[in-house]
């Protein structure tokens, strides 16, 4: 996460933590890192001076330290202190080390599918305590989100509410952030754990093509586009553009639940982890791998002959079946009593090999050399009878 130094307008002391660097700044407050006197780190949020007089937003920072008191598990960072009849309101947590998956999708750029899918199944189950607690974040976006050694972490329950509240608010306060807004929240409608599960498949989508999948836009347009039109999953990767969409309906009751998305996107990063895809059996990919070209031709050889036959003959094992080429089709799997390794591997078909890798002469070539001596053999003794004869 990027620090600033405190400005002169900043406090040093608030509490009993001393203040070292600038964390942020949002609509409400500074977020500081602070520690205390036993050198615990901390994240110490503060209300802006023009704002700490204005019960409308101590009431809204209220919310906030009282869904972290609620929230049980190490998704989120843990309440440490917080005064709310200070001159200026403040509540801090648990420092968490780690850049925002905003930053870190634009330092580095898109994530791979199998990480998205990890931190989709960690932002998940992190999101299933939450709503144990009752509580909806109502502004889950990859800057909220930070990735910790430990793991995703969600921050930032300043517009929080229970679940079944309305977003409406009074004017000057924030109702969430355009392109990740759930389209109930827009029209106003009572705010579920849907809403969440709708911003979480914005967000894992801005981590496979950094960008929302409502695009750029004023705040009008994107509302507009939230609403009406269909998100772009253009550079989502086929395994988890499905649950994305899903994520991403219009409908609060088409949206998968957090406990179904957890489990579905742990199957999917487990999969993509291995390098296995969707419409491919792990069997039939390992075949083709051992297919592929390899310069390593005494290696493979000799695997092939001390292998091949007790692979094959194994008690119970049934016949190889055939298996897809690159072309499409099928084509027969090789004898099984033949050591003769394949031609695509830059090795004549018909070859044999020893166990120790070395290479006899040709059969093949040896007969048509044996044939090609008798014909000429045979030519020779005509032509001397015949010149006898003369």
């Amino acid at each position: 996460m990027a620090m600033m130094r405190l400005r002169r307008e900043d406090p040093r002391v608030v509490g009993s933590f001393r203040l070292h660097r600038r964390l942020g700044a949002g609509g409400m407050g500074v977020v500081y890192l602070g520690s205390d006197r036993r050198g615990q780190r901390v994240a110490l949020k503060v209300i802006r001076p023009d704002l700490a007089e204005d019960q409308e937003f101590r009431s809204r920072f209220a919310r906030e330290v009282s869904a972290a008191r609620r929230i049980r598990g190490g998704c989120t960072a843990r309440l440490v202190a917080a005064d709310l009849e200070a001159d200026r309101p403040w509540f801090a947590t648990q420092y968490v080390p780690g850049p925002s998956l905003h930053d870190k999708v634009a330092e580095d750029g898109t994530l791979p599918a199998a990480e998205v899918a990890s931190i989709g199944a960690a932002l998940s189950e992190g999101l299933v305590a939450v709503h144990e607690a009752g509580v909806v974040h109502r502004d889950l976006k990859p800057s909220n989100i930070l990735l910790s050694p430990k793991g995703p972490r969600i921050i930032d329950f300043g517009i929080a509410w229970a679940t079944g509240a309305s977003t409406l608010t009074h004017v000057g306060t924030a109702v969430g952030s355009p392109g990740f807004l759930a389209p109930e929240q827009v029209r106003g409608a009572a705010v579920t754990p849907a809403t969440d599960v709708f911003a979480l498949g914005a967000t894992l989508a801005y981590a496979a093509t950094a960008d929302s999948p409502f695009g750029h836009g004023s705040s009008e347009v994107m509302l507009y586009r939230v609403v009406h039109e269909e998100p772009q999953l253009y550079g989502v990767p086929d395994a988890l553009a499905p649950l994305v969409q899903a994520c991403l309906a219009k409908d609060p009751e088409e949206r998968p639940s957090t406990l179904q998305l957890s489990m579905r996107l742990k199957e999917i990063a487990a999969r993509e982890a291995q390098g296995l895809s969707e419409g491919r059996p792990p069997v039939q990919r390992e075949r083709i791998e051992q297919d592929r070209p390899t310069s390593r031709y005494t290696e493979r050889t000799e695997r092939t002959e001390r292998t091949g036959r007790t692979e094959r003959r194994t008690a119970g094992t049934p016949a190889p079946r055939p298996r897809p080429s690159r072309t499409g089709g099928t084509r027969p799997q090789p004898p099984r009593n033949t050591s003769r390794t394949n031609g695509r591997q830059g090795t004549r078909p018909g070859v044999r090999t020893t166990s120790v890798g070395r290479r006899p002469a040709n059969p093949r070539l040896l007969r048509q050399r044996i044939i090609v001596f008798f014909v000429v053999t045979l030519i020779v003794a005509l032509g001397i009878a015949a010149a006898q004869q003369l």
